[in-house]
């Protein structure tokens, strides 16, 4: 059986959700556009799930549309709030994001840069932090949107995010912040944001839905056109994948008051390392973090940054599944690591030292068994790699 150490990647799909999204395939499975009485079922069943997502970071459920992917909630963000600007305010012409956002969001921003816009790209100090003093100095009245993540998907980094939302909104820019990674795992409020991005999957849920809070108020413009979504995301909803999106977000609710339990496991699996592996460091240890998330750095037997591809192979012969980084980044190479985490190397490591780098991401149904069966390879394989 595999350990599976890669929940930042994807999550399994807790049995309750499986329990809800069942009537949907089977029974419920009219179109919630439909008028007949079929139709107004399945509009039901996605109202509750809208509800039920809101609920989670403290929205009214009409704040709510649902998307096919967080990408797709994130481009809908930025693209509808700048074309939006782009028709009442001309004088904005500045957007400004992070070194660490996930790979989709920055390959969104060098677009919009070739579009002609103005783009800031706000460095990070070594834990993986960017300054809200350097934000503050960047950003001006010609400041149209910044858009922070709220944790970092390969460190598990906490970022600024209400202070952040603080200087933008002072100087009258716009908001957004894509929480994929902390809903579920830390407490989440969207009342700092005007845009805030969510994805199922990543708390249990199934894959191919997303959801985005806009602001009542706030400026957008639908990226795709139709009469679904309040006219906001045209589409025929996904009603299987919204009804299991808002089962497991009433579930991760729930599971909040066990993130202490999920710290204490990770904190057991670094401590176990460091203890087990000379030379190995925490990437973004000294900055507050999700509770699920470790990102460890590995040396060889003379102190030098280890094989990550390597040490990823070995330990997923021996049934652990871990990862390098973003899943969409390394597998975009055919599953291999070929490119260093530009989040690490935005962090001040060289590339040999990123590429030695592993994350360790748990979920609620991770074990301390697990743990320690995970620790117990570690010192076989140090042997191995300093052998070799």
């Amino acid at each position: 059986m595999t350990i599976y150490l890669d929940n930042n990647a994807t999550t399994a799909l807790a049995p309750e959700v499986r329990e809800a999204m069942l009537p949907c395939l089977f029974g419920d499975y009219a179109n919630p556009s439909s008028p007949h009485s079929a139709g107004m079922a399945a509009r039901r069943l996605v109202s509750d799930a809208r509800a039920q997502v809101a609920a989670l970071i403290g929205a009214k459920p009409a704040d709510v549309m649902f998307t096919g992917s967080a990408t797709e909630a994130t481009h809908a963000a930025i693209l509808g709030a700048l074309r939006s600007l782009e028709e009442t305010d001309h004088t904005r012409d500045h957007i400004l994001t992070t070194a660490v956002e996930h790979p989709a969001t920055l390959a969104l921003f060098d677009d919009l840069r070739n579009q002609g816009w103005r783009v800031s790209v706000l460095p990070v100090n070594a834990d993986g932090l960017p300054s809200l003093v350097d934000l503050g100095a960047l950003v001006s009245e010609r400041t149209a949107l910044v858009s922070m993540m709220w944790a970092n998907n390969e460190t598990g980094v906490l970022m600024p995010v209400a202070g952040a939302s603080a200087i933008a909104h002072a100087h009258g820019a716009l908001f957004h912040t894509d929480a994929v990674q902390a809903a579920g795992r830390v407490a989440v409020e969207c009342g700092i944001a005007d845009y805030l991005t969510l994805s199922a999957h990543k708390m249990h849920g199934p894959k191919g839905v997303g959801a985005l809070y806009l602001r009542k108020g706030a400026p957008f413009r639908p990226l795709v056109h139709g009469h679904q979504e309040r006219r906001r995301h045209g589409g025929t909803e996904n009603v299987p994948g919204i009804v299991g999106f808002g089962a497991a977000a009433s579930l991760a609710a729930l599971w909040l008051d066990e993130a202490g339990l999920l710290g204490f496991l990770r904190d057991r699996l670094e401590s176990g390392v460091l203890a087990r592996w000379p030379g190995a460091l925490v990437n973004g240890g000294g900055a507050a973090r999700l509770p699920n998330t470790s990102n460890i750095r590995f040396a060889d037997g003379q102190g030098r940054p280890a094989d990550g591809e390597e040490l990823l192979t070995r330990l997923d012969r021996a049934g652990i599944a871990v990862s390098m980084g973003a899943a969409c980044s390394s597998g975009a190479n055919g599953g291999g690591g070929n490119e260093p985490s530009h989040v690490l190397t935005a962090m001040g490591l060289s590339g040999a030292a990123a590429a030695s780098s592993l994350r360790f991401s748990l979920s609620r149904y991770s074990t301390a068994a697990e743990i320690d069966a995970v620790l117990s390879e570690l010192p076989a394989l140090h042997a191995r790699l300093v052998a070799a």
